[in-house]
């Protein structure tokens, strides 16, 4: 059960129960748990039953994939107010299709997913919100699945640097290693870093540490490595 003023407020606010009518949103926070993750902790493994979705309070969730061959694929990593595993209320799947592990100590908000299914019934501004975020997930995982199949290793690493990029400034801040990009992108993490450097040595890009500054967009866009 959810107790904390704050953490309460902070579900409130998301878009999934900012129109629950209040006793529908106090019997959800009565079924919800608070639970805190160290890091590298994990929350879930791929094939355990999807019982709970998660709205995480603070810290960095991985979401990944373990192929066939025992390599890690990652799938996403989240951020402080998203939540994750929602969709599957709604797909009838009975088991996580990911793994899910701490980047850093993290807090995150349980949800039973039976219950808030219910609650939906006669909430259709509501559904119409989900519908909206998983929509936007729909179109981020396109994205994503253009960026890991459009050529070369050189034009993932281009894509992937072009949609990552602030569009006022020109850059690009990794939030995670660039381990975890390299597998994001189906890459070596040896070969990200290569190409990384062939673009600085290119003039096209300038790196320090996470921060990458985009110098010539339309060069960059044009490089075929």
């Amino acid at each position: 059960m959810l107790t904390h003023p704050s953490i309460v407020l902070f579900l409130r606010r998301h878009h999934l129960f900012s129109q629950l009518p209040e006793p529908v949103f106090e019997e959800v926070c009565a079924q919800a748990m608070l639970r805190r993750l160290a890091s590298h902790g994990t929350l879930m493994h791929q094939g355990d039953p999807a019982k709970r979705f998660f709205l995480l309070v603070s810290g960095q969730v991985k979401l990944y994939r373990i192929s066939g061959e025992g390599q890690e694929n990652l799938v996403e990593i989240i951020q402080p107010g998203q939540t994750f595993a929602e969709a599957l209320l709604f797909s009838q799947a009975r088991f996580y299709p990911v793994n899910a592990t701490a980047l850093k100590d993290s807090v995150l908000i349980s949800i039973d997913g039976n219950h808030y299914r219910h609650a939906l019934e006669d909430q259709p501004q509501v559904c119409l919100a989900i519908l909206a975020s998983m929509s936007v997930h729909l179109h981020q995982r396109l994205k994503d699945i253009d960026t890991l199949t459009l050529g070369s290793a050189s034009r993932r690493v281009v894509n992937f640097l072009l949609q990552e990029r602030d569009p006022l400034s020109g850059e690009v801040v990794l939030q995670v290693s660039k381990r975890l990009v390299a597998s994001k992108l189906g890459i070596q993490p040896e070969t990200f870093s290569r190409i990384l450097h062939r673009l600085v040595d290119s003039g096209l890009i300038a790196m320090e540490r996470r921060n990458i500054q985009i110098l010539g967009e339309d060069k960059l866009a044009a490089y075929q490595g």
